[in-house]
């Protein structure tokens, strides 16, 4: 017995006292999430984004701060509400969140993550901002949904100049106004998109919401009105000031912009049927809504939805890969935190080589997952830069990978970290079941795996260039490890045999992703990093657990590296 708990018994003659609480970690709060993550400082820097090392350290301590990581737990406790008319009877379509929704949108909107790379665009802007997004995403990712829809509307809205010219001021406002007026009133506003259809899903070609011409030119500068008549079955943030939408018109699929309100400040009958209840994701309002003669106007050529939108898919997709990188980096901190506090046999867990083994193994997943996710960063950066055009051939192709891989390792990822937490990584006071409950989101949204590998594979079909540019991505690490120019050969020799593609997709998806990864950390990861990952994705038969590093590896110095703190 410790003299603290003599002590207490000695004014404790009732034995009320049983216990000594210790060996309990601490919580991780009021930490830096830029400066305490070596590898996104890196990434940062050697991705072409430097200049904003400040702002992101002024970021990432702001981010940290426990009153700042609290609204994540309030917004996920206290989920959003629905009406669909008022006290009144009047049809208003309203969901209510809770003030730490709006706190975390109001943060997200003024520190620009839904449009800083469009208002300042410069080389490493969209680096700087996945870093941002990034630091936020691991505060609370519900409200990553309908920022990421704002910020990847806005090139599709670019490419139709009259609605770009009366929508585009207020969308890149760094003011967020959740107000539920029309547009025209507010200061600030964000978009949504509505694709996919009960028959259809993935597949927007089966969609039947109707689309029919009222007006050649009723709305700024030659635009076409219509009226949607039709459903949506998976529309996020319904509350957003206007929608992305994909409708049939007489020419074929086509996307319009649908306002929440109409020019003449009447409610646009877009109509909530209502929330779906979710596993995760719960902070973010996701909807079933039927459109009832709603106003739109087209955006881009009739019945070129598709091509249209695509480039606000593109960006969606490439959010996924940051916010799933976000969350494996979340889970990563809650484990290597609580272990090298915590002990057990007398030892903290740490110390211990088991494991030592496993928070070696998910430091290396996470790490790899960040150098893939920042270095198409850089692609989208060159490709607005106009400054290698081949990039824009390795974002084709790497995007798809990478929303693939990266989003499909994170469940896995996330309940190993919980596992090394142990039974107190289960309750719901700590942060670690919403990770687990949010980790297997965005493999499913913007496409789920196999439509990605579908995507890779017409990639290559469609445009065979995309893969001399991937494998000259690979070449840049030619050389520097014996397993990776082995995997690299046999890469393209599986390549080579076009039987079965579409049978052998994902295998081959899956070999492509570990390269790309294992090549990025090759040029700009410690040795003891490149050589782990290489030896133990690349050269294993078979498949493991994390925890399955072979012998010899430098598991300390990769657990010193990632470290928060």
């Amino acid at each position: 017995m410790s003299e603290k708990v003599k002590l207490m018994n000695e004014f404790d003659s009732y034995g009320a006292v049983t216990h000594e609480v210790s060996n309990q970690p601490q919580d991780l709060l009021d930490y830096n999430l830029f400066t305490t993550d070596i590898a996104l400082q890196e990434a940062v820097t050697r991705e072409g984004a430097a200049w904003a090392t400040d702002e992101l350290d002024r970021f990432g301590a702001e981010s940290g701060r426990a009153d700042y990581l609290a609204l994540g737990q309030l917004a996920n406790k206290y989920i959003p509400e629905f009406d669909t008319h008022d006290h009144h009877g009047h049809r208003v379509d309203v969901v209510r969140f809770h003030p730490a929704y709006h706190q975390l949108m109001q943060k997200a909107i003024s520190e620009g993550l839904h449009a800083s790379p469009w208002l300042h665009p410069q080389a490493g802007a969209h680096v700087a901002r996945a870093a941002r997004f990034y630091m936020q995403s691991q505060v609370e990712a519900g409200h990553g949904c309908p920022v990421t829809m704002t910020f990847a509307a806005i090139p599709c809205l670019q490419a139709q100049p009259d609605l770009a010219a009366q929508w585009l001021p207020k969308i890149m406002s760094l003011e967020y106004d959740p107000r539920n007026i029309p547009a025209a009133q507010k200061k600030g506003l964000t978009i949504g998109m509505a694709m996919t259809e009960k028959q259809g899903g993935s597949d927007v070609r089966a969609n039947t919401t109707r689309a029919i011409l009222v007006a050649a030119s009723s709305y700024a500068d030659g635009g076409q009105t219509y009226e949607l008549t039709g459903h949506k079955y998976f529309v996020s943030a319904p509350m957003s000031d206007a929608f992305l939408v994909l409708a049939q018109a007489p020419g074929g699929l086509s996307c319009f912009l649908l306002p929440r309100w109409r020019p003449d400040g009447s409610k646009n009958p877009l109509q909530i049927q209502r929330l779906k209840k979710k596993m995760g994701n719960v902070s973010n309002a996701s909807s079933e809504t039927e459109l009832r003669g709603a106003l739109a106007w087209m955006v881009g050529k009739e019945g070129r939805g598709v091509a249209t939108i695509i480039e606000m898919v593109a960006m969606t997709r490439f959010d996924c890969m940051i916010g799933s990188s976000a969350g494996m980096r979340a889970a990563l901190n809650q484990a290597l935190h609580h272990c090298r506090q915590r002990k057990t046999f007398g030892t903290l867990l740490t110390e211990q080589p088991l494991m030592q083994n496993v928070l070696a193994d998910l430091a290396l997943e996470s790490e790899a997952a960040l150098a893939l996710t920042m270095r198409m960063a850089r692609a989208i950066d060159n490709r607005y830069q106009r400054t290698q055009p081949s990039e824009d051939l390795l974002l084709r192709l790497g995007t798809a990978i990478g929303k693939y891989w990266i989003c499909k390792r994170t469940p896995q990822h996330a309940y190993e970290a919980m596992e090394c937490i142990g039974g107190s990584g289960v309750m719901e006071e700590t942060v670690m079941p919403r990770l687990y409950r949010e980790a297997p989101v965005n493999a499913i949204w913007e496409g789920s795996g196999n439509v990605q590998c579908l995507d890779v594979l017409r990639a290559i079909s469609k445009t065979p260039e995309v893969l001399p540019v991937f494998f000259a991505e690979l070449d840049k690490a030619k050389m520097q490890h014996i397993v990776f120019d082995r995997y690299v050969e046999q890469l393209k020799t599986a390549l080579r045999d076009t039987t079965d593609l579409e049978y052998r997709a994902r295998d081959l998806v899956d070999r492509m992703a570990l390269a790309l990864q294992a090549a990025q950390l090759l040029m700009s990861a410690p040795v003891f990093v490149s050589d782990a990952f290489c030896r133990s994705r690349l050269d294993s038969q078979g498949h493991h657990q994390y925890g399955a590093l072979p012998r010899h590896i430098g598991v300390k110095s990769i657990i010193e590296r990632a470290m928060p703190g």
